[in-house]
């Protein structure tokens, strides 16, 4: 991870064609119209296993690690150079 720009945004630099490559294989987008979406969000989430999603998705096994993971990316990131 890398700041860019002005330094306030952070993204995988140089690595974003592998982050988009490897979404291409794995990663499934969805989208369906709802009156309330928020609900929607917090009943999927409740009933999916959405590892990567740390929104309302507390309970988890993989939120403790994920954050740790992302807390600690971006504070490198934050004592690199500016991209």
């Amino acid at each position: 991870m890398r700041r860019v720009g002005s330094g306030k945004r952070m993204t995988f630099a140089a690595h974003e064609q592998d982050l988009s490559a490897w979404m291409a294989e794995n990663a499934w987008v969805a989208w369906i119209e709802h009156a309330e979406p928020w609900a929607l969000e917090a009943r999927l989430l409740r009933e999916i296993s959405l590892p990567l999603n740390l929104d309302q998705n507390h309970h988890h096994p993989f939120h403790a690690t994920l954050t740790v993971l992302r807390r600690d990316a971006k504070a490198r990131a934050r004592k690199l150079r500016i991209c």
